[in-house]
């Protein structure tokens, strides 16, 4: 059974065995999340990036998909990049949004990660509201098929930290914040 925890911090300063980054498809690094971890994580991040684009992504990486690299200078061994989906009001994307989490859960568990540190994904600049990006997150989480022993949110302020505890509590009692 996999622990959720919440944790009010920089998700570049946490030590897990995966972070994941809100990525762009270009996985040439960006703002928020995406920036914060390509400046902390160094040029070893960018470098990864790079060889996969040229590899397998050249298009970019696809909304709702995952792929690892280094982790660089962080303290973590790698770094789970995933797409979050833009959100648009009247459009049900929430399947993209969760496919983030499940892809994201898969390749560490082919890498053999135990503790994984998630973002809200597409809560920042992709516009998705805080509530439901929340309830799709720990939903996602909770009813994976993983190995991973410990997920955290990790969360950069006090209102999206408690969203998700207020989310977290109403659907799994046994976790906790």
């Amino acid at each position: 059974m996999t622990t959720i925890r919440l944790v009010r911090s920089d998700i570049t300063r946490e030590r897990a065995d995966a972070i994941v980054n809100a990525a762009n498809s270009s996985l040439l690094g960006g703002g928020g999340v995406d920036g914060a971890i390509h400046r902390r994580g160094g040029p070893a991040i960018l470098a990864d990036c790079r060889a996969l684009r040229a590899s397998r992504y050249g298009r970019g990486l696809p909304t709702g998909q995952a792929v690892a690299t280094t982790a660089g200078d962080l303290d973590a061994t790698w770094v789970i990049h995933t797409v979050g989906p833009v959100y648009a009001a009247g459009e049900d994307r929430s399947a993209l949004l969760a496919s983030c989490y499940r892809e994201s859960l898969r390749v560490a568990d082919e890498l053999g990660a135990g503790t994984v540190a998630f973002p809200a994904i597409s809560t920042g600049v992709y516009g998705w509201p805080m509530d439901d990006g929340a309830r799709i997150a720990l939903e996602t989480v909770r009813t994976a098929d993983t190995r991973v022993r410990e997920v955290r949110f990790v969360l950069f302020d006090e209102p999206a930290h408690a969203i998700f505890a207020a989310r977290l509590d109403e659907s799994a009692p046994g976790d906790g914040p």
